[in-house]
């Protein structure tokens, strides 16, 4: 009887070590799930593929290394931009489009990286503010692309709504010229850019859809402070991580216009962080570390020697 007892008070006592040994393994994973990410721990996860829908926000700062000027550097933006002013001036629109004209200016790393991620079939889709269409450029497919303001790409008269490509108004644009209509004669083409005054896209509404399905989101260059815009960051699922790449921390609880815990603030400098990483400073220079980091260099210098050559 004692052999006996004494089994069976080594297995219980054993069965109790096993048990609390699975019982610490369980809070050590949780810990480790609670844990906020990093610049690095998400280069890792991209490279393993544990991302798998990741979706991009970008604001002008990806463009300005190709040397598109940021609108808001600009002299009275808000009339150049507006319907209202447009449709009675429409010369200085003209003027300033000739610059930003598709063509005159290449992608920047921050783009092609756009295009890595697709090419590695991890890329969700991308949400831009740019109407430069260098994601286009750089090879990013328009079923990937929201241009949440439109984009220079296409265009529609104003008077019959006949709609033309880039190529089809490019000629009158480049000489600082209105194009008129060829059909209706009277009416001005206006490329498809969103104006103060105007509607968004319809694709903008497509984030209803795609958002809740990220398992990572990168805001890169955007101060966010466009809604509603700004806002999408709120739409993702609360298990997403978020990484915002900027020159300036933006969209955090003392940011003018998130004080609103609905717009979905980024809670880097909280202790309960479990989602939000940072990196701030030049995107194209963190972009180009995040590359090495996941390991496509090679991809990298490659689409970017393809693309050079065409």
């Amino acid at each position: 009887m004692k052999v006996r007892r004494s089994r069976r008070i080594r297995e219980r006592k054993k069965y109790e070590e096993e048990e609390m040994m699975q019982i610490t393994k369980s809070i050590s994973s949780l810990t480790m799930k609670s844990e906020a990410p990093t610049f690095k721990s998400i280069a890792k996860g991209i490279r393993n593929g544990s991302y798998q829908k990741i979706i991009i926000m970008s604001g002008a700062g990806i463009s300005v290394a190709s040397g598109i000027p940021d609108f808001r550097s600009l002299p009275y933006p808000e009339a150049i931009f507006d319907i209202q002013y447009f449709v009675e001036k429409p010369q200085p629109f003209f003027t300033l489009a000739k610059e930003l004209y598709p063509g005159n200016f290449e992608p920047t790393p921050v783009h092609y990286f756009f295009r890595l991620l697709q090419d590695n079939n991890v890329l969700k889709r991308v949400y831009t503010q740019n109407i430069d269409t260098l994601e286009r450029r750089a090879g990013v497919l328009p079923h990937k692309l929201v241009e949440a303001h439109g984009s220079f790409a296409t265009a529609t008269c104003l008077n019959c709504s006949e709609e033309y490509d880039a190529e089809d108004i490019k000629k009158v644009v480049m000489k600082g010229k209105i194009p008129y209509c060829k059909y209706c004669k009277k009416g001005i083409i206006k490329p498809d850019i969103t104006f103060f005054g105007e509607g968004l896209p319809e694709k903008f509404w497509w984030h209803e859809s795609d958002f809740p399905k990220a398992d990572l989101l990168i805001v890169i260059g955007t101060s966010l402070s466009v809604l509603p815009f700004g806002g999408l960051i709120k739409s993702v699922p609360k298990t997403c991580h978020r990484l915002l790449i900027n020159n300036t921390e933006v969209a955090v609880n003392n940011t003018l216009g998130f004080k609103d815990p609905k717009l979905g603030a980024f809670r880097f400098n909280e202790k309960n962080n479990t989602r939000d990483a940072k990196k701030i400073g030049d995107c194209q220079k963190n972009i180009l570390k995040l590359i090495k980091l996941i390991g496509w260099e090679k991809q990298y210098k490659k689409l970017l020697k393809k693309s050079t050559k065409n």
